[in-house]
């Protein structure tokens, strides 16, 4: 195989994780700082547990303000006098992220394949699975991340050379 038609040829090694303990709040902010979208949850033995991605994020982020709304609401109708209204509070909205860990919403599923995958077997994982980023390992540990945009880089390589 040439250099570039394994995972290994075209992963990025450095891949910035998580643990399960980490709070929401602080997974939005790594986000930010570092431009990502997602990022592996390693647990305590080093190994891949799941996946916490901006989907997850968002998703629990509408989840705390629904439910803030639902008790609210409800509280409002069981009280006489007016409740305050959690849900637009920003400060406790994100003390409630603060307290959201990775381990309450992570993804448990994810798709990972071996370091000499082939790069046209990668490509038909992230295809076939709607995703777009598969985690490498060797050995069960993580090694690097494969995503879209190093696959586009791989096609604008090609490309240039033909």
């Amino acid at each position: 195989m040439t250099k570039l038609e394994t995972a290994r040829s075209v992963m990025t090694n450095s891949v910035i994780s998580v643990s399960p303990e980490t709070s929401l709040l602080d997974v939005l902010r790594l986000f930010v700082e570092e431009d990502i979208h997602a990022a592996p949850v390693i647990g305590d033995d080093g190994r891949l547990v799941g996946v916490i991605s901006s989907s997850d994020l968002l998703r629990a982020q509408e989840s705390e303000r629904d439910t803030a709304r639902a008790m609210t609401d409800y509280m409002r109708g069981m009280l006489d006098f007016s409740f305050p209204d959690w849900s637009d509070d920003l400060e406790d909205f994100q003390d409630r992220l603060g307290q959201i860990t990775v381990a309450d919403v992570m993804t448990r599923s994810y798709v990972s394949v071996a370091s000499d995958t082939p790069v046209a077997e990668v490509a038909r994982q992230l295809r076939e699975n709607q995703i777009h980023r598969v985690w490498v390992e060797e050995e069960g540990r993580l090694c690097g991340v494969v995503s879209t945009l190093d696959l586009m880089a791989v096609i604008e390589e090609t490309a240039s050379r033909a």
